[in-house]
């Protein structure tokens, strides 16, 4: 059965058929009567059950339609996972709300997830095992996403571009507040040039303890919150105003999720320089943290500034939001600020039980981009169809180049601090190379990357 990346047309169905004389674990087109889109899920976590599982199960029930390609079936076929003790347990509480799955667990459970059957895979495990399921995904000729960051080198995201762009794919990564509506109004001000030339700008987002000590503890060994947080706001800061990345440093704070000179971080400051067309500059800085108390009232704290020429911008989502005390609940098993925005649960006012939010909507934008490069109209344009979601830069892995950047330089500016080599700075394509790190008192700078950024 054929890979995507050399498809056949079933001129009867008019779908694309898996070619008979694909090689090794490929993955294409179902051959159903209804189109369909076989899903793989890689994690089985947190954001699963907030995003990844709402979009699945209104899927198994509605399907997804759009004009440009009709009716497309949907249904979440395989699960893998290290354990599959969390798909196991979800699949037996959601009975009919979902497809029936394989649950796959162990070392090789994405091979397997591959080698079942299906159309995309979506990757949503911790940030740092997302390079070997992304590449594993692409080679079988699947469509991918991916949850953000996207990788943490652009060593590694070369080779998946040029693996999706061999195969003939779609390759996203899941950057859901670019969805958000305060950001992308924002981003709507600034495109029609109603907000001209930003200056400076601000970013802070702060996690509960039960965040860092709960949830993301079996992983959270040697990692930080500016990778696994500020990342949407470097994304928001690249996308929303462009620019070219020229520097990057960071410092934080370490000793309540492990030792104080241990590599695991409780918080993180980093800061960005852009520079314009125009020769000016820019300094964004980003401050993230995830042991913020448990009894903060909100389950985030979100905060954005950006100064422009002619304008201020000020974003902080627990003031635009709602208040809520409940006796014996709040702040802890409900909080008394929420984001609705996000994702919420609902009782829709038809009586229908609903879960939305901008969370789930990017999950579900991803499936008809793909829908619509797969059956949008006939195979000899597909091509075509394919160069126009791979044009969306708010998704496209090939988009991701400077967001990456970032957060690689991020990661070793803290490495090297942990090591004892505080208050690096990384140069973004210096005569050196794409990516250099300078050490105070050292010469000889340290090369990250060799490429152009």
């Amino acid at each position: 059965m054929p890979s995507i990346a050399s498809p056949v047309l079933d001129q009867q169905s008019s779908i694309l058929v898996r070619d008979p004389g694909g090689r090794g674990i490929t993955c294409g087109m179902s051959t159903n009567a209804t189109p369909t889109l076989r899903a793989g899920m890689v994690g089985v976590g947190m954001i699963f059950d907030e995003t990844y599982r709402p979009f699945f199960e209104r899927a198994h029930r509605e399907g997804v339609y759009d004009r440009r390609f009709g009716d497309v079936s949907v249904p979440l076929t395989a699960m893998a996972s290290r354990t599959g003790s969390r798909a196991a347990k979800y699949q037996a509480a959601a009975g009919d709300a979902i497809a029936k799955f394989t649950n796959f667990a162990g070392e090789d459970s994405v091979d397997r997830m591959l080698a079942s059957g299906v159309d995309f895979a979506c990757v949503a495990t911790p940030d740092n095992r997302h390079f070997e399921a992304a590449r594993k995904i692409l080679q079988a000729g699947c469509h991918l996403l991916i949850e953000k960051p996207s990788v943490l080198r652009l060593q590694e995201l070369d080779e998946l571009v040029a693996i999706a762009r061999e195969k003939q794919v779609l390759a996203k990564v899941v950057y859901h507040k670019l969805l958000d509506p305060d950001h992308k109004k924002l981003r709507t001000l600034v495109h029609d040039n109603v907000l001209s030339h930003v200056n400076n700008g601000y970013c802070s987002l702060l996690e509960p303890k039960s965040i860092s000590g709960g949830q993301f503890a079996e992983w959270i060994v040697g990692r930080n919150p500016g990778t696994y947080v500020a990342v949407h706001y470097i994304k928001l800061i690249d996308f929303t105003f462009g620019g070219k990345l020229k520097t990057i440093t960071a410092t934080g704070q370490r000793g309540l999720v492990g030792p104080k000179d241990g590599p695991t971080w409780d918080s993180n400051q980093m800061r960005m320089i852009y520079e314009y067309n125009d020769g000016r500059e820019a300094a964004f800085d980003i401050h993230t943290s995830w042991v913020t108390p448990d009894n903060f009232p909100g389950y985030v704290e979100q905060e954005v500034q950006f100064r422009f020429d002619n304008g201020l911008w000020n974003g902080h989502s627990r003031k635009r939001g709602v208040e809520c005390t409940v006796e014996e609940r709040t702040p802890f098993t409900l909080k008394n600020s929420m984001n609705n925005h996000y994702n919420g649960t609902f009782v829709e006012p038809w009586g229908e039980r609903a879960q939305r939010g901008y969370g789930i909507e990017v999950i579900e934008r991803f499936v008809r981009e793909l829908a619509y490069v797969q059956y949008g109209g006939s195979a000899d344009k597909r091509s075509e169809r394919l160069a126009q979601m791979q044009a969306l830069g708010y998704n496209d892995l090939a988009a991701d180049r400077q967001t990456v950047a970032a957060v690689q330089a991020l990661e070793a500016i803290l490495e090297r601090h942990a090591a004892g080599e505080p208050d690096c700075v990384v140069r973004v394509n210096h005569p050196r190379g794409g990516l250099v790190l300078e050490r105070p008192g050292s010469a000889e700078p340290i090369v990250l990357y060799d490429g152009t950024v």
